[in-house]
């Protein structure tokens, strides 16, 4: 996925770090692999699910929006969290490629 940046402002970063991750771990996530599906649960808008690994090495989960802004295309994270250990192993299943990001 290509892109410049990423759209942070005090409504999302703070409802993303409400579940523990900082923005740094969120950003991070879309440095290695990521797997990228699409997330039909918000009809309004174009959203996105990312499943990857934080720079600590921990699986995460982010929804997330693209923006447009001066012609740079940049991830607007909406949420974010933790993996739990059942989440990953299905993903692991569904994904086997997932396992080594």
């Amino acid at each position: 996925m290509d892109f410049a940046g990423f759209d942070w402002d005090v409504g999302n970063s703070a409802k993303c770090r409400k579940h523990g991750l900082s923005l740094e771990a969120i950003e991070s996530v879309f440095v290695g692999p990521v797997l990228v599906l699409p997330d039909r649960e918000n009809p309004q808008e174009r959203r996105f699910r990312a499943i990857g690994t934080t720079a600590g090495g921990r699986k995460a989960f982010i929804v997330f929006t693209l923006r447009e802004r001066m012609g740079a295309r940049l991830i607007r994270p909406i949420s974010a969290r933790y993996m739990h250990g059942t989440e990953v192993k299905a993903y692991e299943e569904a994904y086997p490629d997932f396992r080594d990001g």
